[in-house]
């Protein structure tokens, strides 16, 4: 509809007006920030993309964090000290055994 000519070295757009040439700028920071802004959209594309072919793969499944994790088991000896003395079994603190008492 409209015969456009874009000038990418010094951003700008000239198209016939009804009257004479309108030139359209823009700012060299501004063409900087959205090309910036869709290389960001892209990678999150891709990304995306990437997320829905494994979900896919694995069957649609979500795998459980839990089975994986397995169980925590401290390397050396623990003391564990009631947080409130009047229900010591409700919840308490476990801290090394080794610990200085500095």
């Amino acid at each position: 509809m409209f015969m456009v000519v874009p000038n990418y070295t010094y951003l700008k757009l000239k198209m016939l007006g009804p009257n004479d040439v309108i030139t359209i700028k823009s700012m060299y920071k501004h063409a900087y920030d959205c090309d910036v802004e869709c290389i960001e959209y892209a990678e999150a594309l891709v990304e995306a993309e990437t997320l829905i072919a494994n979900l896919d793969r694995l069957g649609g499944k979500v795998p459980d964090s839990k089975h994986r994790a397995g169980t925590f088991k401290p390397t050396e000896a623990i003391k564990v000290i009631p947080v409130d003395l009047a229900c010591p079994d409700d919840r308490a603190l476990r801290i090394s055994a080794t610990l200085d008492i500095k």
